[in-house]
């Protein structure tokens, strides 16, 4: 029997409807080479804030050596690039500030009145950036050029982290490190969704309370190992096909794999002691995820740190990279090219870098105190959604 032509037509747009829908990989303008006319113009720095010493490194990407270094206000903890990649913004959390650096000439610009600016993220359509605001429980919605604030969204997050987006861009899921949970947020209409307890049925506060002790710093620290319902989520990271959010859980030493839509724990993948950052590589086919060494907000140096590498299709890790003598990797990013990771040594006051080519450690730099969100740039990517670099 003949078909038609027009049975033909449905079949072949069908065809491609399907494929494409499986064959999504968000990350497919991040790709080594995809500069933004803008990103192009920028210097190829790395800008590490050194929150204990209350600084930021600034490292040529050519002679890994440090070449300046700003002093910007009080414990910076991440450097964000803004959503038209024309500022990177430096948040000083106990200056309540946040300061601009033109990426192009490395120079800063005057202070930003910011209350609690842990971290930094944009929604995907550009119109709001998102202070996550980590001890007051709060995101604050704010202009993305200037960061006036527009409007609070209040929360039951205590510790708010890290955040991404669903595929759709309608929605982020928030991890909520001191009570082991996840937070779903319309972003569209800035309301909280839900929550998700990534600890057991046990209530959080109770055994949060009984399994930590103070140490002579100050630091808390956590039963080692820690209990089998204990949770700390940190970084959240989609995967390519906007099937899976992958969340770093530093208590339970891998990653839990969420279904956004359900918003339920649907995997777990064993990683390394700490695990605390994922990363994907440039084609999008390989996450790298950091192991901090320890279970500790305050871990001694020359821990048994590690990178991970996991294929998200496999859902299994493929490669494990030591650190020869110890560190505590904790954030970074994936240099222009992808051929390099570069990952911050949160309690040895160094950087790593990484060959990704062959996991060996190519270079240690030498940094301040604490230092943490590391951002490497340029990146390729049309815009950023903040954090260190979470580029689309």
């Amino acid at each position: 029997m003949a078909i038609s032509r027009f049975a033909i037509f449905i079949i072949l747009l069908f065809l491609e409807l399907f494929s494409s829908t499986y064959a999504q990989n968000i990350y497919q303008y991040t790709q080594a080479g995809q500069l933004t006319p803008t990103a192009q113009k920028a210097l190829h720095r790395v800008y590490v804030p050194n929150s204990r010493s209350d600084s930021v490194s600034v490292i040529d990407t050519t002679t890994y050596k440090v070449i300046q270094t700003l002093h910007t206000g009080r414990e910076p903890q991440h450097v964000v690039p803004s959503y038209d990649l024309q500022t990177l913004w430096v948040l000083n959390n106990k200056s309540n500030s946040a300061t601009p650096i033109d990426p192009q000439t490395g120079v800063t610009r005057a202070n930003v009145a910011v209350d609690d600016p842990y971290n930094l993220y944009f929604t995907p359509d550009g119109k709001f950036a998102v202070v996550v605001c980590e001890g007051r429980e709060e995101l604050e919605f704010r202009d993305p050029h200037t960061l006036r604030l527009l409007s609070t969204l209040k929360t039951r997050c205590k510790g708010a982290n890290h955040m991404d987006f669903t595929a759709d861009n309608h929605y982020a899921i928030v991890t909520c490190e001191f009570d082991g949970q996840l937070m779903k947020v319309d972003v569209v209409n800035q309301q909280v969704i839900g929550y998700l307890s990534l600890r057991g049925n046990q209530p959080v506060l109770h055994k949060l309370l009984s399994d930590f002790s103070i140490g002579n710093n100050g630091n808390i620290l956590f039963a080692d190992p820690p209990a089998d319902n204990m949770s700390m989520p940190q970084d959240i990271r989609l995967s390519p096909d906007g099937s899976l959010f992958y969340v770093a859980d530093m208590m339970k030493d891998g990653v839990i794999l969420i279904e956004p839509t359900s918003f339920k724990k649907v995997g777990f993948i064993h990683t390394g002691i700490g695990t605390h950052a994922v990363y994907p590589s440039r084609n999008g086919k390989l996450f790298y995820v950091s192991n901090r060494g320890c279970h500790h907000l305050g871990c001694p140096a020359h821990g048994p740190g590690s990178v991970s590498v996991i294929d998200p299709f496999k859902k299994a890790v493929v490669a494990e990279w030591p650190i020869p003598g110890g560190g505590s990797p904790d954030m970074g990013n994936i240099s222009t090219d992808g051929n390099e990771l570069w990952l911050t040594g949160r309690y040895d006051s160094e950087v790593y870098v990484f060959d990704t080519r062959t996991g060996q450690l190519a270079h240690r730099i030498p940094v301040g105190r604490e230092p943490h969100g590391l951002c490497y740039w340029p990146q390729p990517g049309r815009f950023s959604l903040g954090h260190t670099g979470n580029m689309r």
